[in-house]
């Protein structure tokens, strides 16, 4: 009963954190329209743990994102983010244990995620008299997931869970509204049941678990398209006419 009230009050925080926090941001005194941007993309999750390592590209399942953005100055956004995806992995894609294809494990489930975070620019591509048109940027922030579809368990734990996203991307101005985004963005975890196996001996190795002592962790990759509230400013304004002359 008590496992039960807690993966509610869980499934409660995933999606109300980033819905406080974007509430509050929309009450907030700074928030102007050409200040705020709302976008979607489309991408993959990639997984890393027991059943496969490293962050190569050969393994990744589709995933989207929709988030909302606020421009709390030329450098600095703030961002919130709902994210959603397949997840998967199996012994067969590894080549660094030669002892998987004893164990023959694998698994694939759905994860969503719900994040906020700070973004920092690099360029002054906001900027009015500039005519700069694209920047690289770093983000981190807090986020937490939560995981279906997952086998038998092997032993209790919750399918909420926090994490750490952190990562970089290139943005590039389409025009004062339009802007695309590259992204790439590793996911820390606390968690080492992704792939539904741990609980193995770090010295000893069992090679039908896992190891205990190393939590997995995910990745998302993927191409943006974002829609800022710009306010046209007015025909004498350099960032106009820069726009005009490109």
């Amino acid at each position: 009963m008590i496992l039960h009230q807690n993966l509610f009050f869980k499934g409660k925080l995933l999606i109300g954190f980033p819905l406080f926090v974007l509430a509050s941001l929309l009450f907030s005194k700074r928030i102007h329209a050409q200040e705020t941007e709302i976008g979607f993309g489309v991408g993959g999750f990639r997984y890393s743990g027991e059943l496969v390592r490293g962050i190569g590209l050969g393994s990744i399942n589709p995933a989207g994102t929709v988030f909302f953005r606020n421009n709390l100055s030329n450098a600095v956004s703030f961002r919130v983010s709902l994210t959603g995806g397949r997840l998967a992995g199996s012994d067969s894609q590894t080549t660094i244990d030669p002892f998987a294809e004893e164990r023959d494990a694998s698994f694939s489930i759905f994860l969503f995620e719900a994040s906020a975070g700070f973004e920092y620019h690099f360029l002054k591509w906001r900027q009015e008299h500039t005519l700069v048109r694209w920047t690289p940027y770093l983000f981190a922030g807090l986020g937490i997931f939560g995981i279906s579809g997952e086998g038998d368990k092997p032993e209790e734990y919750s399918n909420i869970q926090p994490s750490i996203p952190f990562g970089f991307g290139f943005k590039y101005v389409l025009n004062p509204k339009w802007y695309l985004g590259l992204e790439f963005g590793a996911r820390k975890t606390f968690f080492d049941y992704l792939d539904n196996l741990s609980n193995g001996d770090g010295v000893i190795k069992n090679y039908q678990t896992g190891n205990r002592f190393d939590n997995d962790a995910y990745y998302y990759v993927g191409l943006s398209l974002t829609y800022s509230f710009y306010v046209i400013p007015c025909p004498t304004s350099p960032y106009k006419r820069n726009y005009r002359s490109r």
